[in-house]
């Protein structure tokens, strides 16, 4: 009889190919799609973000105001507009007015009045479900769980804040991958962890970056892909410094709401990961866990339920 961890990763094996979404994406997945650029300029970055956190009131403000909000030149909004893929700032006003207008009039006429924990776990539902609408299409987190289950060894990066999701990957990922290394620690011993894992044969990183992002992540990124590493991104934005250093951006977004920022999205990501490397390789899967099972059983790791 498997056990229970066992039958959740055969029953819960990812299907490949695009699915027939139920709705249209959520604004937010629509405006990274459209801002996805590798090389636009921290000004840029800037005015992107601003158009993703403030969509419904920035998609009618004129190139003035626009300009004026996000403290940047009139010809930065023309340059930003051009750099992705517009004849000029009308024509991008009149794609975000279309994806405007489709939040309000897919929205609720009126939300409840609701106190600062209940809008915290409205804000983390909109999160999982702008993911959902993400995960309709499963090609690319099933590619990249195949390309982490190969990497051995596999390099799992978080610092300060990001440490918490990357230890929490690092110790289900052991349970299904033969050498798993974690780096949580910033500065010379993240880059000797990096360099050591590339000598040992590692190809990929898989690397956290969560608010407030750090110095010492992109860093560790940069050293990581000069040592010759690929480097595979759960994060909150799609653009930024540390985006544009990764080979593949998995964003999605954290609670915000409260004192501490909260990671519903990202941990449901990283346990997607988690999902594909197990689908990657059945038999090595079924072989660990079996074998995990037995002696936790034999030392009594865990209560009787």
């Amino acid at each position: 009889m498997p056990s229970p961890q066992q039958a959740r990763a055969q029953a819960s094996a990812i299907t490949s190919g695009k699915i027939a979404p139920e709705a249209e994406a959520a604004p937010t997945s629509q405006l990274r799609t459209l801002f996805d650029r590798p090389r636009l300029s921290p000004g840029q970055r800037r005015i992107a973000q601003y158009l993703i956190e403030h969509i419904t009131e920035a998609a009618f403000l004129s190139i003035t105001d626009l300009a004026e909000r996000v403290g940047v030149s009139q010809p930065s909004v023309t340059r930003f507009a051009a750099a992705v893929g517009f004849s000029g700032y009308p024509a991008l006003r009149e794609k975000l007015q279309s994806i405007a207008l489709g939040t309000l009039a897919g929205g609720p006429a009126e939300e409840d009045r609701a106190n600062e924990l209940q809008a915290a776990v409205d804000a983390e539902i909109e999160n999982l479900e702008n993911l959902r609408r993400d995960f309709a299409d499963p090609d690319q987190v099933i590619a990249i769980g195949r390309e982490l289950s190969a990497s051995t060894p596999l390099t799992v990066l978080g610092l300060r804040i990001s440490a918490s999701l990357a230890e929490y990957f690092a110790y289900a990922a052991r349970r299904i991958h033969p050498d798993v290394r974690l780096v949580t620690r910033g500065g010379t011993v993240a880059y000797d962890a990096l360099l050591q894992s590339r000598s040992a044969g590692g190809t990929w990183v898989l690397a956290f970056s969560l608010p407030r992002h750090a110095q010492e992540t992109l860093t560790a990124v940069r050293v990581a892909r000069d040592a010759g590493l690929r480097v595979a991104l759960i994060t909150d934005l799609a653009l930024g410094p540390v985006a544009d250093e990764a080979d593949v951006t998995f964003a999605t977004g954290t609670g915000s709401r409260l004192v501490f920022d909260s990671y519903a999205a990202p941990g449901v990501m990283a346990a997607a990961l988690l999902q594909a490397m197990t689908d990657a390789d059945p038999e090595r899967t079924q072989a660990r866990l079996e074998s995990y099972e037995q002696i936790s059983d034999q030392h009594q790791f865990f209560l009787r339920d």
